[in-house]
Order: structure tokens, then sequence, then C-alpha cells
């Protein structure tokens, strides 16, 4: 008879080493990033059955709801503002692949690293200014302006500097990627 399995880990005494705590911050982002992204995704589908659901409803029984319209673009927002950080966790990102591509592995790092600083100073911005616009949604108590329509709109639009802070943090742990990568570079 044999005894029981065990199965060890894959690390090296190398890779064991050289884990940092930018390397645990990095991969705690990114689980983070993929969990709240995999999450997100299911609006999309729930947002295809709403919009079949709007189109049969209407040209078939000519029956529509206002508030199952903006239903619709309300779910698409945060399914947008989570995808980004998703996105650019997996390179789904938009990047001028042409230019790109012919960059050397060092240069493509750089690059990288330049979109991931961009990206938060970009994402600081839209925080900051977004911060005033939702606080007036919330005082104001802003809803539909059409009669049958959603309320409490300032949620929605919380959702924007939400989404940001998420791609903050994701473009944070693409920066500390990206610096991992190039240490790793010989030189």
């Amino acid at each position: 008879m044999r005894g029981p399995v065990t199965v060890k880990p894959f690390t090296t005494t190398r890779s064991v080493a050289k884990k940092s705590a930018a390397a645990d911050v990095r991969v705690g982002i990114e689980r983070f990033t993929d969990l709240t992204g995999r999450a997100t995704s299911w609006l999309a589908l729930v947002i295809v059955v709403l919009m079949a659901i709007n189109v049969l409803l209407r040209y078939l029984f000519s029956y529509g709801t206002v508030w199952a319209q903006e239903l619709e673009w309300h779910l698409l927002a945060p399914l947008i503002l989570f995808g980004m950080s998703y996105a650019l966790l997996h390179g789904e990102h938009v990047r001028v692949d042409v230019l790109y591509a012919q960059f050397s592995p060092r240069k493509q790092l750089y690059v990288d690293l330049l979109s991931a600083a961009l990206s938060i100073m970009i994402s600081v911005i839209i925080i900051w200014l977004s911060l005033k616009y939702v606080q007036q949604a919330y005082v104001i108590g802003e809803q539909s302006s059409d009669p049958g329509g959603l309320t409490h709109r300032w949620a929605l639009k919380a959702l924007i500097p939400l989404g940001f802070s998420f791609l903050i943090l994701q473009s944070a742990a693409l920066a500390l990627g990206t610096l991992e990568k190039l240490k790793a570079l010989p030189k």
C-alpha cells in the first residue's frame, strides 16, 4: 500500500525570496478586480434579457414602461464603470498595438508604466470633478424627469467615482507588476 500523496506548492527558494509586499498588494488588487469584474459581467446577461423583454412588450403588445427602459442604462453604467478595470487587468483595454508591437520588451514596459500613471492621473481628475456632481444629485433628490422613471439617480452617479477608484487600484497594480517585470529584465 502506498501512503498519502502530498503535493508540494510550486515555489522555489528563489521565487519565495523575491516575493515582496508590493507583489502581495498587486495580487490582492488583481484578485479584487477579477472578482468584481466577473460579478459585474452578469449584468450583461440581465441587460440583454431586459432589452429583449422590453422589445417584445413594445412591439407585440404595444406596452412599454419608462422605468424598464431607464433600467437598461442604469445597469449599463456599472457594467462599463466596473468593467474598465477588469479589461485593464486582462489586457483588453484600448492600445495602439501597431506601434506597441514594434517596441522592444523594455520599451513596452515603459509604455505600460506611463499608461498606468496617466490612467491614475486622469481617474483622480474624474473622481474630483464627479464628487460635486454626485453631491448635487443627492442634495436635490435627482430622479428621472420622465413620468414613471427611476428615482435615486444620485446612486447611479455615485458609481462614477467608485468605478474610477477601482480603475486607480488596477492601474496601480499594473504599475507594480510592470516594475516587477522591469527589474526582472536583464540589463
